[in-house]
C-alpha cells in the first residue's frame, strides 16, 4: 500500500509564500467501466480510458498565508465565477480529509476557481476533469513549497492517487491519449491506489480517434454516480460482473495494440450496454438513458449497417451519447451527425471531441 502520509509537510510560521497556479485537465472516457467500489475510493474492478482533449475543467488555485485563527481548512472555492455552497462543502470536505497527506492545507488561506467547458452532472465525467484539476493544482503547490516531487513519474503518480481520494474516474485523467486504473495481471504497475498511462501501447489509428459528444440532456442525473456505485453493493448481478470483466478487459488490450478498430467497436458497446443494464438490474432499478439517447443509437445502427462506416458508440454513467470513430472517416461522420443525429441534442448542441494529450497547467 502507497503511504503518502507526511507530517514533515508543515511550513515555518511566518514563512508561508503567496502563489497562484492553473491547470487544465481533460474529462475522458471509459471503455471498460469502472463501475461498484470499496473503501476508501478503490474499484472494484479495472478500467481502462482514453483521454479526452475539448472536454476539460480548469482550476486556479489562489494560496497564501492563513488570515484567521479558524483551525482546519480555509477554502473560498467558485464554480464559474460564483459561488457554490454544494460544490464549496464537498471541496472543503475533501481537502480536510488529505489534511494527513497535506498538514500545511491548514496552514494557508485557499481560493479556487473552476469552470468546465460542457454541462456539469450530465454524464461527461466532470467529476474526473475537476478532481484531476484540483489533484494536479495540489501537487504543484506541494512541489513549489517543499521541492518534494522532482520526477514527472512521481508527480504523475501522486497526483493520480489524490485525484482518486476525490473521484475514482479521476485518477484517469491525469495521462495522455489513454490510462488503466485498477489491479490486473495484464498490465505491470497496475494499482488500483492510482492509474497508470497506458497511450503508449496504443496502435496509432487509437492516438488520433475522435469522441463526439452528442448532448442528448443538460439536466442532472437523476442518481448520482456515487449513489449508483454504491448500489452495486447488493446488485445480484455485481459479482458475475466483477468475474467477468478482467477477460474483457484483457481483449480490449490486445484489440487497442492491433489497431483493430471493429473488434473495439463491438467491444466497447457491449461494455456501453452492460453499465447501463446493471443500473436498470439495481435495487432499486433506475435509468439514466433518454429516449432520444435510445433513437439516436438506433439511428447510428441503422447508418452504419447501411454505409460500412466504423461509427460506434459508448456511454458513461448518464444520457448523453459519445461517438468513436478513426480520423480518416472524420468529415463522413461529421455530415452524418449534423444531418440526421443533433436533432436528437438539446438545442442541437455536442461537443467534437477526441482522444488528447492530457491536463497541461496554464
Amino acid at each position: 500500500m502507497t503511504d503518502y502520509h507526511n507530517p514533515k509537510l508543515v511550513v515555518q510560521p511566518g514563512k508561508v509564500r503567496s502563489g497562484k497556479i492553473t491547470w487544465r485537465s481533460p474529462s475522458n472516457i471509459a471503455l471498460i467501466k469502472y463501475w461498484g467500489k470499496y473503501e476508501p475510493q478503490m474499484p472494484r474492478n479495472p478500467s481502462l480510458s482514453f483521454t479526452l482533449d475539448a472536454a476539460y475543467t480548469e482550476t486556479i488555485l489562489e494560496y497564501g498565508p492563513k488570515m484567521s485563527d479558524r483551525p482546519g481548512v480555509a477554502v473560498d472555492f467558485m464554480f464559474h465565477k460564483e459561488h457554490n455552497k454544494a460544490f464549496s462543502q464537498k471541496i472543503e470536505k475533501f481537502l480536510t480529509s488529505l489534511l494527513p497527506i497535506y498538514p500545511f492545507l491548514s496552514q494557508i488561506d485557499l481560493t479556487i476557481f473552476s469552470s468546465n467547458s460542457f454541462p456539469h452532472s450530465a454524464g461527461i465525467a466532470s467529476s474526473a476533469s475537476s478532481m484531476s484539476a484540483l489533484a494536479l493544482c495540489l501537487c504543484t503547490m506541494e512541489d513549489e513549497l517543499f521541492g518534494t516531487l522532482s520526477s514527472d513519474e512521481e508527480f504523475e503518480r501522486k497526483a493520480s492517487y489524490i485525484a482518486r481520494l476525490g473521484s475514482g474516474s479521476a485518477c484517469r485523467s491525469i495521462f495522455a491519449r489513454a490510462a488503466l486504473w485498477g489491479e490486473t495481471p495484464d498490465a505491470i504497475d497496475s494499482s488500483n491506489e492510482y492509474a497508470i498511462g497506458w497511450g503508449h501501447h496504443l496502435h496509432p489509428v487509437f492516438t488520433t480517434f475522435h469522441d463526439d459528444i452528442l448532448i442528448i440532456s443538460k439536466d442532472e442525473k437523476s442518481i448520482s454516480s456515487s449513489a449508483g456505485h454504491k448500489l452495486m453493493d447488493h446488485n445480484p448481478y455485481a459479482e458475475t460482473r466483477y468475474m467477468t470483466v478482467n477477460a474483457r478487459l484483457k481483449r480490449l488490450i490486445g484489440i487497442l495494440k492491433a489497431g483493430d478498430v471493429e473488434a473495439m467497436g463491438v467491444l466497447v458497446e457491449q461494455e456501453a450496454y452492460s453499465l447501463h443494464g446493471l443500473m436498470m438490474l439495481s435495487n432499486p432499478p433506475y435509468l439514466l438513458i433518454k429516449a432520444n439517447t435510445l433513437a439516436a443509437i438506433e439511428k447510428l445502427v441503422r447508418w452504419r449497417d447501411e454505409q460500412k462506416v466504423p461509427l460506434y458508440f459508448t456511454l458513461d454513467a448518464g444520457p448523453n451519447l459519445h461517438l468513436l470513430y478513426p480520423d480518416e472517416c472524420a468529415s463522413t461522420v461529421k455530415n452524418f451527425i449534423q444531418n440526421q443525429l443533433l436533432t436528437h441534442c438539446v438545442n442541437g448542441a455536442y461537443i467534437p471531441d477526441k482522444v488528447g494529450a492530457g491536463p497541461i497547467q496554464l
